[in-house]
């Protein structure tokens, strides 16, 4: 819908005449008599143009002052697809330009003479809010890069051109920031821009070179000047370039390793946020500068996981948004005030920074095509998505209108009348575009400054309900820190200082050298790191409280040096300080386990996000059934994408570790006995290596296709697990012994792959990418050490084997130590029936007979050869796995009984764990109860020892008396069931 001068109420017409009575002689005449004339045509050319000089100031001076522009306007109106080709048809212009003078003249008067199209525009409706921004942002966008190459081309003959090492001239970039980044630019906005370049160097072509650093600062210096400077003509455009690093201290221009540095750096969250919508202008897609800047900066907005900041930053937006409304007195403000413009960009933004990471469609700079996609992602309703929508559309219009009154920067409501009525008139005639671009009428009841007003508070309430709904209640901000620790960061406090407080905690004096070395050394590197401003103020809260409550514990010395390392690795990432300020409940919980765990505290400071899971105790208490791992880790895994190998990988490491911390503080808290530590610590790696082998599949079978003689849904493979995985009974340190096993099929080949290959050779590849997955090492560290050398031959034999041939082996050829080995064996993964195939011939081989005699003798020989190779040599100290009396002895105790009495009751092969071996065995009258229980409480006691010793990080050694009655039990049992063979 278009309006004509006849619906200019009487105030507006008058303005209008006046305006009109201005310009030059030979037009201000024409004018009155056609107005006079086409009053029966209301959307005539001179109508159209009456009403656009009533509703701006701006649009009046530029016909006054460009007459031929007021011609072309006299001939024909502006229309919106006038309002395009901005570059074509700059560049004829510029070509004429030869000198700077003449290039600001340029720029500046077919700035204002666009500008005054999009203002008739805008004015008689006759463009979308979201096409009028769009095409501000166009405009701005051709000018600035139109001023940047002809500057470029007269630096380079002043002070040659810069190149990179293959002599190929580098260019200025430049990052589009705010809404001209997002094409959202407002009627009047300031421009925020950054400047780059792809490499250092020296320019080449001038009698004298120089770098490309101070090239590239004085062309930005003189495009700034290009589009800033007030001239006769006016200016073109306020350049803002306190965004770039370092703010108004940094240098004008950074090459991007300095660029990319800044942010992996020191950059905070606000610049996260200004990111956004940062945009390379003028971007050419041939270009590979152009790619390898927008990779080096999307990590830096866009990360994996959940970012608390985020949470925290929302919650210092609200207070910085009220304070700076109440301190300017900005109180009808569309854009700062409660339910502007700001905060619909804000809760946009906040979705982004959250969830942009995982969901690439979040990650682009408009926000009217973010909208749509947060609502998808059902983040927020579709009636909130629509009220911000509708409020976003309605405020936009409001702010292009008040500024396109006198080209000028506002978001203030107006007082004057005028000014009122323009808004009156502009809002009357509304024309709202959906999300199709169809047209759609919104007839707002708006008649007058009262309903204007009306219609704009419904908007403004709707937006902020969205806002509070989103930062949720707020708890009361903290009193000041009465913390003895509070003042540590400061500068002037001294070792003297530190010295009383460690007196005020009762500290031994004989520590105090060590203590104040560690700290001083961690302050030191706190004024040397590149924190920033909120990371600071997040470190002052959080360090009071963490020395106090590391002084008030008992395990000070150990503590002390395990958090000032997991603080050292999260000074320059505020998220995670910001993280323990908001949970204050993480704080105390962390220094809890990392007491009592070197493996935790190791575990935080290499991989921080690790912080979350320490959010909520209760969770910590009650950790997941061990049956639902695969479920578990299933759910995990979906968030990402499937055919990312590498993303897939570094995901299962991350779940283990987050499970593994859960794990491990279950048993800290006393939540999990050390039998169902090693339960969770088992199917926890049961879960991964079905993931292993599903992801190693998937990979074989693209290019190899599968083997044809399997039925649909089959694999034909087997996953055996030995030692501590096979007997359920794995540590927080331990490697997963594994063997692969696979049915076999005389001729058989794959199909539907790039290539076939024979079965045999499909399997062998099939294992080696398992082996290849689990030992990659990525950020995210080794997902498990394997060990393949329980396999037939051992390190000699192949990696996968045939269940017949495995079979046969183990029946004819395997050595009595394999044997004892398979006693600890069982299927982990493969369908049932290749699972109970393995477990046949498991108990076929265990119960073969065997002599007693010689088995007893090579498993004594065995176990020597192990004491002398692997066992601690000081007599005042005990080594709880390998010495005499630990729990090699009890394993082999459990092994030799299986193999001596199985031949007569097979039932002794049921089971692969130890503590049930020692069961069946009491059960089957081998052994009396009472040993049964007594061996079952020594190897669960030395068990518990072991796993608190791998979580303080220390080996698996105690004083020799620690364990002294258990020690005499078992070699009791040993020396009975072995007859005093083994040699002393």
């Amino acid at each position: 819908m278009s309006f004509s001068f006849s619906q200019v109420d009487v105030t507006l017409n008058q303005l209008a005449q006046q305006l009109i009575e201005q310009f030059p002689a030979q037009y201000n005449t024409l004018i009155f008599q056609q107005i006079e004339k086409d009053k029966t045509h209301p959307t005539s050319n001179i109508g159209q143009l009456y009403c656009a000089i009533a509703m701006s100031d701006f649009f009046a001076e530029t016909l006054q002052k460009q007459p031929h522009f007021l011609h072309q306007c006299w001939q024909q109106c502006p229309r919106l697809s006038d309002c395009a080709d901005y570059s074509a048809r700059l560049t004829p212009l510029f070509a004429e330009v030869e000198t700077e003078e003449q290039l600001y003249k340029v720029l500046r008067q077919f700035r204002h003479r666009e500008m005054a199209k999009l203002s008739f525009c805008q004015s008689l409706n006759l463009g979308s809010v979201e096409e009028i921004f769009i095409r501000l942002s166009q405009l701005a966008e051709s000018l600035i890069i139109g001023a940047r190459d002809w500057l470029y081309q007269r630096a380079c003959a002043e002070m040659g051109t810069p190149v990179d090492e293959q002599g190929t001239p580098l260019q200025l970039y430049i990052l589009g920031m705010g809404k001209l980044g997002g094409f959202e630019l407002n009627f009047s906005s300031d421009i925020d821009l950054i400047f780059t370049y792809a490499s250092n160097g020296e320019t080449v072509g001038a009698r004298r070179s120089i770098d490309h650093a101070k090239f590239f600062t004085r062309l930005g210096q003189r495009l700034i000047n290009a589009l800033d400077q007030y001239t006769a003509d006016g200016f073109v455009y306020r350049t803002d370039m306190r965004l770039r690093p370092f703010g108004e201290n940094g240098a004008l221009a950074l090459s991007f390793a300095a660029l990319e540095l800044y942010y992996q750096e020191q950059g905070r969250d606000w610049e996260r946020y200004a990111m956004i919508k940062g945009r390379i202008l003028g971007a050419n897609a041939q270009d590979p500068h152009v790619k390898s800047l927008q990779q080096l900066l999307r990590p830096f907005v866009y990360r994996r996981y959940i970012d608390f900041s985020v949470i925290q930053a929302l919650r210092d937006m609200k207070h910085k948004i009220e304070r700076e409304v109440r301190r300017r007195g900005l109180v009808d403000n569309i854009k700062l005030g409660a339910g502007g413009i700001r905060e619909i960009e804000f809760i946009v933004q906040v979705f982004q920074l959250i969830r942009g990471g995982r969901e690439k469609r979040l990650q682009q700079p408009a926000l009217l095509q973010v909208l749509p996609e947060i609502s998808a992602l059902e983040l927020i309703s579709r009636q909130q998505k629509e009220d911000l929508r509708q409020a976003y559309l309605f405020l936009r219009r409001t702010e292009n209108i008040l500024q396109a009154i006198h080209d000028q920067q506002t978001q203030q409501l107006p007082e004057n009348t005028l000014d009122r009525q323009r808004l009156v008139v502009a809002t009357q005639g509304f024309t709202q575009w959906d999300t199709q671009n169809k047209v759609t009428s919104v007839t707002y009841p708006i008649h007058d400054w009262a309903s204007f007003c009306e219609v704009l508070h419904r908007h403004q309430q709707n937006v902020r309900a969205v806002f509070d709904h989103l930062i949720g209640e707020e708890k009361e901000e903290p009193s000041e820190n009465e913390s003895l620790w509070a003042d540590f960061l400061e500068s002037d406090v001294d070792e003297q200082d530190i010295a009383q407080l460690l007196i005020d905690h009762q500290i031994a004096e004989s520590d105090f050298d060590d203590i104040i070395e560690k700290l001083r050394q961690f302050r030191n590197e706190v004024m040397r790191r590149p924190i920033g401003t909120r990371g600071r103020v997040a470190l002052a809260q959080v360090m009071p409280t963490l020395l106090q409550q590391i002084f008030t514990h008992t395990a000070y010395l150990s503590l002390l040096p395990r958090m000032l390392n997991i603080v050292d690795k999260i000074l320059t990432r505020t998220t995670y300080l910001e993280l323990l300020v908001e949970n204050p409940q993480a704080l105390p919980q962390l220094i809890e386990l990392c007491a009592q765990s070197k493996m935790i505290a190791e575990q935080v400071a290499k991989h921080p996000i690790l912080l979350d899971e320490l959010l909520d105790r209760n969770v910590l208490l009650n950790p997941p059934p061990y049956n639902q791992y695969a479920s578990e880790l299933r759910q995990y895994l979906l968030r990402l994408a499937p055919d990312d190998e590498e993303q897939m990988i570094d995901g299962l490491r991350q779940f283990k570790q987050a499970t593994l911390l859960r794990i491990a503080a279950a048993d800290i808290l006393g939540a999990l006995p050390v039998m169902k530590v090693s339960d969770h610590l088992t199917f926890l790696a049961e879960a991964i290596i079905h993931h292993v082998v599903e992801l190693a599949w998937q990979q074989v079978t693209t290019r190899f296709g599968t083997p044809t003689h399997l039925a649909e849904g089959e694999k034909g493979f087997l996953v055996i697990g030995y030692g501590k995985l096979g007997g359920i009974e794995l540590g927080y340190k331990s490697d997963l012994d594994l063997v692969f096993l696979y049915q076999s099929h005389e001729q058989s080949q794959t199909s539907g792959g790039k290539r076939s290959i024979e079965s045999n050779q499909f399997y062998l590849r099939l294992a080696q990418k398992i082996i290849s997955i689990f030992s990659l090492n990525t950020f995210a560290g080794v997902l498990y050490d394997v060990d393949m050398r329980l396999r037939p031959s051992g390190e000699a034999g192949r990696l996968c084997s045939s269940l017949a041939a495995f079979k046969a082996y183990q029946l004819n050829e395997a050595w009595t130590w394999e044997k004892q080995a398979l006693v600890r064996s069982r299927a982990i993964y493969g369908e049932q029936a290749l699972q109970d195939a393995f477990s046949a011939i498991r108990t076929e081989v265990l119960s073969a007979p065997r002599d007693r005699a010689t088995l007893k003798q090579d498993v004594v020989a065995m176990r020597q050869k192990m004491y002398a190779h692997l066992a601690h040599t000081d007599p005042h100290h005990f080594n709880i796995k390998t010495d005499r009396g630990g729990i090699t002895d009890i394993e082999f105790i459990a092994q030799y009984l299986v193999l001596a009495h199985a031949p007569d009751n097979p039932a002794l092969t049921t089971w692969s764990d130890n503590v049930r071996i020692f069961d069946i065995m009491a059960e089957s009258a081998v052994i009396s109860q009472e040993i049964c229980d007594k061996l079952k409480q020594c190897y669960v006691d030395l068990r518990n020892r072991i796993h608190h010793l791998n979580l303080l990080g220390e080996p698996s050694v105690v004083p020799q008396s620690e364990f002294q009655a258990e020690c005499q039990f078992i070699q009791g049992i040993w020396q009975i069931l072995f007859d005093h063979n083994e040699q002393e």
